[in-house]
């Protein structure tokens, strides 16, 4: 048996009145995941456990089989093991976002104007981050430097009472509200206000403004862990696998599930993803393991841009590319299974992630379902002949359990 994951990030949503009081994923033309639907178990699964922030680190953390109530530190940890950065058993990781500060005409009140920095490049990005450590690292902070916006930050024997906001929850909002607050917030502020006169004085800054696009002129440090300790995903199910995706975190989450992380060219985390790639890599390892995991982040950017219209094209291009590209590739195999769903939601309205329930599927080669009328988006709520799984760790259990 041959199992693999397909995860839109951020794929579901809620109704929206520029598109008739349809969501985008109601819009968007998806044979593929319809096809899937019509065909395979169908449900709902609520990914973020009560309490919990809807972030995409508790969320694939559920979808992967953890309990994150059992399993869950925080999110920088995993980008840290996605880069390569090995922490210690004091070490508090931080991500490190680079971002586009407005500010008023007096110059005295600043805003969230850009979470990403008009999705700075990653060379680009590394030049800030090299200067920032030569300029505010110390023997307890080391910056290190990631993909394009999303970067790390250690503090050794730092603190992990601050909270912290999300600088994409706080989109257009005046800053001064979310700066960190609690024990350590000194250290974390002073490190956000002195990244401001490092990053506006860099080369870097300066072309980027002379060429009209948005400059990273702040650090917004948030998402803070230690870190965790995970069984395998080979001790759980007793299978080896694989993970794509082009985000530090979720492959983070692969490398302490025990997955192997395929390198893909061309993979961005944005619109101009290389789709085909993610799904063909996948298939190919599927030759040698029994699971694929295969995330996209495209659409998840999308919500947070309030963009409708970039949406649709990403859950468009997911379904075709991605979606369309496994249903013809997987068919050699002779036994496999699919599980097709969003990580979480991300509506265009709010420009961040919610916690409601999100569509799966559940699709297996070996007993097809007749579900007349089915459509992979958010209306599957409202059937009577769905699956409903409150617990989301528990997903995974059923995806593998035989028969």
């Amino acid at each position: 048996m041959k199992y693999i994951v397909m995860i839109g990030d951020g794929m579901a949503d809620r109704p929206v009145k520029e598109l008739g009081g349809k969501t985008p994923l109601e819009k968007a033309f998806t044979p593929n995941m319809d096809k899937l639907a019509r065909e395979g178990t169908i449900g709902m699964v609520r990914t973020i456990p009560k309490g919990f922030h809807p972030g995409s680190d508790v969320a694939n953390l559920s979808i992967l089989g953890y309990d994150p109530a059992q399993y869950y530190t925080g999110r920088a940890p995993f980008e840290a093991a996605s880069m390569g950065v090995g922490l210690k058993e004091k070490d508090v990781a931080y991500r490190c976002n680079l971002v586009t500060l407005g500010y008023d005409k007096q110059m005295a009140r600043a805003h969230m104007k850009d979470y990403c920095a008009g999705h700075i490049s990653t060379g680009e990005a590394a030049e800030l981050i090299k200067e920032l450590n030569a300029s505010l690292g110390s023997e307890e902070i080391t910056f290190y430097p990631g993909v394009s916006y999303r970067h790390l930050m250690v503090w050794a024997g730092g603190s992990l009472g601050p909270e912290c906001t999300p600088p994409h929850d706080i989109l257009d909002k005046e800053v001064t509200d979310y700066l960190p607050v609690g024990e350590g917030e000194e250290t974390l502020r002073d490190l956000m206000l002195r990244s401001v006169g490092v990053l506006e004085a860099h080369p870097v800054n300066k072309k980027r403004v002379e060429s009209g696009r948005r400059q990273a002129n702040s650090i917004w440090l948030w998402g803070q862990g230690k870190k965790p300790s995970l069984p395998s995903f080979t001790q759980r199910y007793g299978i080896k696998g694989v993970m794509v995706s082009a985000v530090d975190l979720t492959k983070g989450l692969g490398i302490y599930a025990g997955l192997e992380i395929l390198k893909v060219p061309g993979v961005t985390g944005y619109l101009d993803t290389n789709y085909v790639g993610k799904a063909e890599y996948s298939l190919n390892a599927l030759e040698r393991v029994d699971f694929a995991y295969i995330h996209v982040e495209a659409p998840d950017e999308a919500g947070h841009s309030g963009n409708c219209n970039d949406k649709i094209k990403a859950i468009e291009d997911f379904d075709a590319l991605v979606v369309g590209t496994v249903l013809r590739g997987i068919k050699p195999f002779d036994e496999y299974k699919i599980l097709l769903l969003p990580d979480h939601a991300t509506p265009v309205e709010a420009r961040t992630h919610t916690e409601e329930p999100v569509p799966f599927v559940l699709y297996d080669s070996r007993q097809k379902k007749d579900n007349k009328g089915a459509r992979f988006d958010e209306t599957l709520s409202e059937r009577d002949d769905i699956v409903r799984i409150e617990e989301g760790f528990r997903l995974m259990d059923y995806f593998m359990k035989e028969g």
